[in-house]
């Protein structure tokens, strides 16, 4: 865990602090392409309680967030069905940048530069504690996912693939 004064300054760390929510920082090596996989090695702790940050869009290209378990991939089909849209596509790393101000290995749900609809696979809500981007690469923050929840307010859905 890293000490307070190593705590990279992120938007998304200041919004955390912002809504005083409770989270431990984590600092690891960050690998190109290493993912969840790599994260929660580096941590020692289960790839199930880390939660990727994808940036998608639907056919209009409205933006939104799926915060989904690491070890899991977002069902693009399930979620467009839920949405009620015809297409539900991960944003190009450029435009997942534009919308919330982090490139992509470093995406954060909190603090985006645009708000953004966020939705939280549901069974995320029943781990005890999750691992989630804290807006650089190679940090993320350890949280109650009830805060992230009381944060963020997300829409509970089930689109695991």
């Amino acid at each position: 865990m890293a000490k307070a004064d190593d705590i990279p300054a992120t938007q998304a760390v200041r919004a955390l602090r912002a809504g005083k929510a409770a989270f431990s920082a984590h600092l690891y090596e960050y690998i190109e392409r290493g993912g969840t996989a790599h994260s929660a090695a580096s941590l020692g702790v289960d790839e199930h309680a880390v939660i990727k940050t994808i940036v998608l869009e639907n056919e209009t290209k409205t933006a939104f967030i799926c915060l989904q378990h690491g070890d899991r991939e977002i069902s693009t089909k399930s979620l467009a069905r839920i949405l009620g849209c015809k297409t539900v596509t991960p944003c190009a790393p450029e435009t997942a940048l534009r919308h919330t101000g982090y490139m992509v290995g470093g995406t954060s749900p909190f603090g985006t530069r645009k708000p953004l609809t966020v939705y939280l696979e549901r069974s995320i809500s029943e781990l005890p504690r999750i691992y989630i981007n804290g807006g650089k690469r190679g940090f993320l923050v350890g949280l109650d996912p009830q805060a992230l929840i009381a944060l963020l307010q997300p829409i509970l859905v089930e689109a695991s693939a």
